[in-house]
């Protein structure tokens, strides 16, 4: 059995729904999750689902991922730009870890051109609201081994 995939999210993204709508959609974190789940159920597998507007609760999560999980999926908000902990706790990970932002962040300020986490992602997935969480379930499906689909 393939070991769960992590959805970890950052600062703030406990406020989806109701926090700029106009730039982060209308769906809740709530709803993701439950999207999320469900997309990942259909891929044979299973998610841990955690949000934090805490950097070192990110970093404990990230090194848990180590023994625990069998991939990395994280939309890090404003840390994506500012921490170099969080890049440092994936480049010790040796699992695959895709990123995702709501919005394209290449279309916003200048500052929120960089993240540390690209440098250590094997995908990032922008732009596309609350459906980028689902289009980085199924490409962690492919590189985890997820069942559906799959011939026997």
């Amino acid at each position: 059995m393939v070991l769960p995939v992590y959805v970890l999210n950052g600062p703030n993204l406990n406020l989806l729904g109701s926090r700029e709508p106009e730039v982060y959609g209308r769906a809740t974190l709530g709803d993701i999750e439950k999207a999320v789940k469900a997309r990942a159920k259909s891929h044979g597998l299973i998610v841990v689902f955690r949000q934090s507007n805490h950097e070192g609760e990110l970093v404990d999560w990230i090194q848990e991922a180590r023994t625990k999980a069998s991939g990395v999926i994280i939309n890090p908000g404003a840390y994506g730009h500012t921490s170099v902990a969080i890049y440092d706790a994936f480049k010790a990970l040796d699992k695959p870890i895709i990123e995702v932002h709501l919005s394209n962040p290449h279309a916003r300020e200048p500052f929120r051109r960089h993240s540390y986490v690209t440098l250590v992602a094997k995908g990032v997935i922008m732009g596309l609201a609350d459906k980028g969480y689902l289009l980085a379930i199924d490409a962690m499906a492919d590189l985890v081994g997820g069942t559906a689909g799959k011939t026997k």
